[in-house]
């Protein structure tokens, strides 16, 4: 089974980009499809974006659609979540999660996930 730590979240200004990287340790990282979720002061956790095991199979969120885009290395045991154009709706805790049964917009799905971390977006 793998652990998951994100990095990357700060504090940006509306119109700017962040990068957030979840490393992966265990085994067989190349087994999982990977997803990224936040959830917002007060709100349930959402989907955000999903990658395959291959990195071939991709599906965003309509709401970051243009914005934000997920990329994976099998071999540095990987996956982003890059972050442009940022609005302050986009502030959220973000988590990086694994699912073995491949990619997945359904957060009940993924039986792995990391701490989080917090993204703010000011105006």
């Amino acid at each position: 089974q793998v652990q998951l730590q994100e990095s990357g979240g700060g504090l940006v200004q509306a119109g700017e980009s962040l990068r957030l990287s979840c490393v992966a340790s265990g085994t067989h990282f190349n087994w999982y499809g990977m997803g990224w979720f936040r959830q917002s002061p007060g709100k349930e956790r959402e989907f955000v974006a999903t990658i395959g095991q291959s990195g071939r199979r991709i599906e965003i969120a309509d709401s970051v659609k243009g914005r934000f885009t997920i990329f994976r290395d099998n071999i540095k045991n990987m996956v982003w979540l890059q972050m442009t154009s940022l609005k302050p709706e986009d502030t959220a805790v973000y988590y990086c999660a694994a699912n073995d049964a491949g990619p997945s917009r359904n957060q009940r799905d993924y039986t792995t996930w990391g701490q989080g971390t917090p993204v703010t977006v000011s105006s």
